[in-house]
């Protein structure tokens, strides 16, 4: 590869594209990183890690509801928004520092600038008003996605989610429009950092693609909250005036909001990459074509992540990753699977989920039997809150085995984690009943759930 700059040039650095550097050069390759922006990327810097700490933030104005019912008196408290903001950003920065040192102390070459392919095995950089050409072995694009929004009228007043982490002042009423879970996921902690939150969603019930159960319970608890949840319900055009914001419906009501989020969907980011120069292939939805090992249409050139269009999620193109390392620079041996990931949605409360949901699991097995449980957490008994969890088992009746696990309620994320490894190694319901619950908690439901509630 003597006639090369590099053996890996590494086109974004984000999640996917760092853990593909770093893996790299750690196995002797001369590896090459180019970021137009803070390195971390979405997840870091405007995705899961400053959402997960706004959520938890929100959550604290429940605990202080909740803790009079267990002796506490505690005084009505002051939420400080530009606190909030200020620390969130340190941690950010502390962060984007991780992952230069963890890149630099491998090997990695790090360039700040916007990259172009120009071909099969030549990336252009412009920093500035200067530009450099890298010739490279290999090529790796992770540049993930980026928000989409729909053209209409007002267009350019509405709002994406990579602004609501600084917005200022906090706006005094919301409107969210769409029902994935980013639209859920910032409708649940606006409305518990006190904000007067209304979600629009044009479809049935929000988080399509979820097992119908944990839509629909989902949504009433978020309701419980004194989140106004319309669907059936879109924006036709969004105007400024004396009062902020007007948001006019399409059966012509109007809201006042002094903010408007659309979180409508991602796309995959591949503007002015200069992919159509290099010969790289898209989809119809404009993500790039990989084959199972990640290759794109020309062969050195691979991609990874949520520009890829598949699962959407940090660590699934942290997986890929490492099938692009292991392919280019190690056994070969390696291999991505798409079945029993785990996922959480930080609502409130919030959901875990793992596997098939019930519909697709009629669909892909036949005859289930499905093992359902709802019930108010033992914290609530005293704190007097109506919120309540749901637990729900999908088992193929064929073979016993557990092909769907869901929940809706505290600490789900981290409970239905764990269930996901018995699951990726194939556990049955019967492996299920014969473990030893751990009590008092909620995950205990899922090893005593016994009597099926339907076929």
């Amino acid at each position: 590869m003597s006639d090369f700059d590099c053996d890996l040039f590494v086109v974004g650095g984000g999640s996917g594209g760092v853990r593909a550097a770093r893996m790299a050069a750690q196995r002797g390759a001369r590896v090459v990183l180019a970021e137009a922006a803070a390195l971390g990327g979405t997840c870091v810097n405007v995705g899961c890690i400053p959402k997960k700490l706004y959520s938890y933030a929100a959550h604290f104005a429940h605990d202080f509801q909740d803790a009079a019912g267990f002796g506490w008196d505690v005084p009505p408290p002051q939420f400080d928004w530009p606190r909030l903001k200020k620390n969130r950003a340190a941690e950010i920065a502390r962060l984007n520092g991780v992952y230069r040192q963890l890149l630099t102390g491998a090997g990695v070459a790090i360039v700040q600038g916007w990259a172009t392919l120009l071909g099969p095995h030549t990336v252009q950089v412009a920093t500035g008003e200067t530009t450099r050409q890298w010739r490279a072995a290999h090529i790796l694009v992770a540049t993930g996605g980026t928000p989409s929004v729909p053209h209409f009228p007002g267009r350019e007043h509405v709002l994406t989610s990579d602004q609501m982490f600084d917005l200022e002042p906090l706006p005094r009423r919301l409107v969210v429009v769409g029902g994935g879970y980013i639209a859920c996921e910032f409708a649940s902690i606006f409305q518990g950092l006190g904000v007067q939150v209304t979600q629009l969603y044009r479809g049935e019930q929000v988080l399509r693609g979820f097992d119908q159960d944990v839509r629909a319970f989902v949504a009433q608890e978020m309701i419980k909250t004194g989140l106004d949840l319309r669907l059936h319900s879109n924006v036709a055009a969004v105007a400024r005036g004396q009062d902020g914001l007007a948001a006019t419906l399409e059966n012509g009501e109007v809201l006042a909001a002094d903010a408007v989020l659309y979180a409508t969907g991602r796309v995959p980011n591949v503007a002015g990459l200069g992919l159509d120069a290099a010969g790289v292939k898209l989809t119809p939805h404009g993500g790039i074509v990989v084959d199972e090992r990640f290759r794109s249409t020309v062969p050195s050139i691979h991609a990874v992540g949520d520009v890829c269009s598949r699962l959407q999620l940090t660590p699934v193109a942290l997986a890929e990753a490492m099938v692009v390392v292991d392919q280019l620079f190690g056994s070969g041996e390696r291999r991505m699977e798409y079945e029993f990931v785990p996922t959480a949605v930080f609502t409130h409360p919030n959901i875990g989920t793992v596997g098939l949901s019930e519909e697709q699991a009629r669909e892909r097995c036949g005859e289930v039997r499905i093992y359902r449980s709802e019930f108010r957490p033992l914290k609530h008994t005293l704190s007097g809150s109506s919120e309540r969890t749901l637990m729900k088992l999908v088992v193929d009746a064929a073979s016993d085995r557990v092909v769907g696990l869901h929940m809706v309620g505290a600490d789900a994320g981290e409970i239905v984690q764990g269930f996901a490894v018995a699951m990726k190694g194939g556990a049955t319901k019967s492996v299920f009943d014969g473990t030893i619950g751990i009590h008092p908690t909620a995950a205990e439901e899922f090893v005593t759930m016994r009597e099926a509630v339907t076929r």
